[in-house]
């Protein structure tokens, strides 16, 4: 576990930070370009939404939106300086403008209903179970009416058909509790609406699932 200025533990974004160099190249080569263009896929932007990205790591995600979709504000946040200095060269070097704040999933710095879009791409896992509760009303406090949580995980370790390379990044204990069934339960008790997942897929790490959920 690392910390930030504020003493709160969390979990980077590589699951360990000396492997934080390594991050971008080997999840790239493990399939996850093709699972990030799924996400943006289902989340139906459109110009002049505004979209958060939580816990956006080292920024892939937030640069691929802004660079496909101009238009979009864009918002990244993760607790991790060390990512976020990432994230931010990254969107120099591909010229495009986001906002990147340090922050945590469960206590966004944001006013009610700011955002269209929220985005959860593969952090919804680090996060304890009163975190991950947590983070789903804080989402859902945020989003505009009718806006949609568009999520990306791991599919959980309970899964047969879970690959064992997803272990690459974090133990065991970390992918557990990731089942469909839990994830769609938590997010309606977070008082979203028409909470599903939509697709499962293999990919080389492992198997994830896409949801998404209405505020």
């Amino acid at each position: 576990m690392a910390m930030t200025r504020s003493e709160r533990p969390y979990l980077p974004a590589a699951g360990h930070d000396w492997f934080l160099p390594l991050y971008d190249p080997i999840s790239s080569l493990l399939g996850m370009d093709a699972a990030r263009r799924q996400l943006l896929d289902q989340a139906e932007l459109k110009a002049g939404h505004t979209v958060l990205d939580v816990g956006c790591g080292t920024g892939t995600l937030a640069v691929l939106i802004k660079r496909l979709y101009p238009t979009v504000e864009v918002i990244g946040l993760d607790p991790d300086p060390r990512a976020l200095a990432r994230a931010r060269r990254k969107a120099d070097r591909a010229s495009v403008s986001i906002r990147f704040d340090q922050g945590y999933a469960d206590a966004l710095g944001y006013p009610d209903r700011r955002f269209d879009r929220v985005f959860s791409s593969m952090m919804f896992h680090h996060l304890e179970p009163a975190e991950q509760e947590g983070m789903l009303r804080e989402i859902k406090r945020v989003l505009k009416p009718g806006g949609r949580l568009e999520l990306l995980d791991f599919e959980g370790s309970d899964s047969p058909r879970h690959g064992g390379l997803s272990r690459l990044f974090h133990s065991h204990h970390r992918l557990q509790g990731n089942a469909p069934d839990r994830v769609v339960t938590l997010m309606t008790r977070a008082g979203f609406e028409d909470a599903r997942m939509l697709d499962s897929r293999r990919r080389p790490f492992g198997r994830v699932a896409f949801f998404q959920a209405r505020a």
